[in-house]
């Protein structure tokens, strides 16, 4: 094998292990800020399209800002609608990659200056610890992502292009729809369009290709890179399904005007710098695709929803494995699923204590928190919290709380003899309503802890009388004691459960 080819494949290997460096440091380092943008952002579309466009651009990962906005919408904190308004600004940041390949690695001769960088960001990621460390990783992902530009480019300069790349489909619509179909390929073998943007560049800045043709295979990265979270989503949660889909038919229409419009701004992208007209043909066309979505966004996510139907009504269904690379997603995952199932166990309760009481949402309800709970403790049991990571630690633990008092509570609410006992006597069913009822409505910390104190201190004043003499009838004062027994621990757990809820993710 020819050795120019060799060395160009090095330096795609080099390209795609810096990218993948610098990219997870500044993940890492940028993380809670990414996710308040994300949360607090996007009331209109448009501020979502910003939103996921600038935080693509500062992390260069739109898989990372897709994951985030996944778990808020699983979380319920996000509507679809609202996330694809970020799914459209994610698309247009993936293409700063290309401006950095062109104004830095084309522009300036960085490759002998990466060396000294590399070294002292080896050393910053062996001595350090926490965001030290992380930027030492981004620092030697960077340096390592230039290094690898550069070795691209000198193996092109030795490599016979001509030979290589005679057999490629010509300028035209028929071989711009055969190098749309090579560049979905080029994608799938490299899983980063980021990679691919940067060999076509290089490519196109050697005269391997022309700037039609690179323009193109660049239509086709884009949606190849659809395909790819299409098929990682089948078998995922809903909104990982619908994310996928909606990826896809974005880049699919995305492609359909650009592959048209390329024989109409071919003249003007040959009569321009190669590789700045490759790139700023990129962000136009993703540009276009957004503006063209934004107005019609309401009625795409509802099209999505009817295309991706709810096949799972579980409690559990919102943990999707994808959300397992992003901690906060995965816990904001798990919240929603432990507050889905702390709502499911109030409604019950509350229609247990009605005037009319009905227990059949208590039996019906048990084994679906039952099972929740089990899905719950190994879906924790994989996310790995980083020690220096002390708030989403505070938000482990607290999911740890509660899911505990979940499981206790569920045991006490299988005691129906006791609920009969406590809707029977008025002094108990009256603070046992209202406690259920702000269960329910998850009110505020304070509120539930002083009905819980008053709950407690109801029961445990009854208790008190019942065993303060002999009693006419021992067995029922036993029942009457247990139920009292039963109220105040109900509100215990209820309270703790109101104690431990996270606050809105974000």
């Amino acid at each position: 094998m020819d050795h120019a080819l060799l060395g160009f494949l090095g330096g795609v290997g080099l390209f795609l292990f810096g990218m993948e460096t610098m990219t997870a440091a500044l993940r890492e380092l940028g993380r809670d800020r990414l996710r308040r943008w994300l949360a607090r952002l996007t009331t209109t579309p448009l501020r979502g399209m910003l939103t996921g466009l600038a935080a693509t651009a500062a992390v260069q990962s739109s898989t990372a800002v897709t994951v985030m906005t996944i778990g808020f919408v699983g979380a319920g904190v996000l509507g679809f609608a609202q996330s694809l308004g970020i799914l459209f600004g994610a698309n247009i940041g993936t293409t700063v990659t290309g401006w950095i390949v062109v104004l830095l690695g084309f522009k300036l001769d960085l490759a002998q200056a990466m060396l000294p960088v590399l070294f002292a960001a080896s050393l910053l990621m062996l001595l350090s610890r926490g965001r030290a460390a992380r930027l030492g990783q981004m620092l030697a992902g960077t340096a390592l992502l230039f290094l690898g530009l550069d070795m691209m480019q000198q193996a092109m300069a030795g490599l016979d292009a001509a030979r290589w790349l005679r057999h490629l489909p010509d300028d035209g619509l028929p071989g711009w729809l055969a190098l749309a179909g090579i560049g979905v390929v080029l994608v799938t073998l490299t899983q980063s369009s980021s990679a691919g943007v940067a060999m076509v560049l290089v490519l196109v800045g050697s005269g391997g290709v022309t700037v039609t043709q690179g323009a193109a295979l660049v239509i086709g990265l884009n949606v190849g890179t659809t395909f790819t979270a299409l098929l990682t989503a089948i078998g995922g949660s809903r909104e990982v399904r619908m994310t996928g889909l909606a990826n896809l038919m974005f880049n699919l229409v995305t492609a359909a005007m650009a592959l048209p419009l390329l024989g109409l701004v071919a003249p003007l992208l040959r009569a321009a710098d190669a590789p700045t007209a490759l790139v700023l043909f990129h962000s136009a066309f993703n540009i276009a695709g957004a503006l063209v979505f934004l107005p019609l966004t309401r009625p795409f996510a509802a099209l999505v929803g009817w295309l991706v139907p709810d096949r799972d009504p579980g409690l559990a269904q919102a943990l999707d494995r994808r959300l397992l690379s992003d901690p906060a997603a995965a816990l904001d995952a798990a919240e929603s699923v432990a507050r889905k199932a702390a709502a499911l166990q109030a409604r019950a309760l509350v229609q247990a204590l009605s005037p009319r009481p009905d227990l059949r949402p208590l039996a019906a309800s048990a084994g679906q928190v039952r099972q929740t709970l089990d899905a719950l403790g190994p879906w924790l049991a994989q996310i790995r919290v980083a020690p220096d990571q002390a708030g989403l630690q505070a938000r482990y633990a607290q999911l740890l709380h509660r899911m505990d008092h979940l499981g206790r509570l569920q045991d006490r609410l299988a005691d129906h003899a006791s609920l009969h006992a406590i809707g029977a006597h008025p002094a108990l069913r009256r603070p046992a309503r209202a406690l259920a009822a702000a269960a329910l409505a998850e009110s505020e910390i304070a509120r539930m802890a002083r009905l819980a104190a008053r709950a407690q201190g109801r029961a445990r004043d009854h208790r008190a009388r019942i065993l303060a003499g002999p009693p006419d009838d021992p067995a029922q004062a036993l029942r009457a004691s247990d139920a009292a027994r039963w109220l105040d621990r109900v509100a215990a757990h209820l309270e703790a459960l109101a104690r431990h809820r996270p606050p809105a993710p974000g």
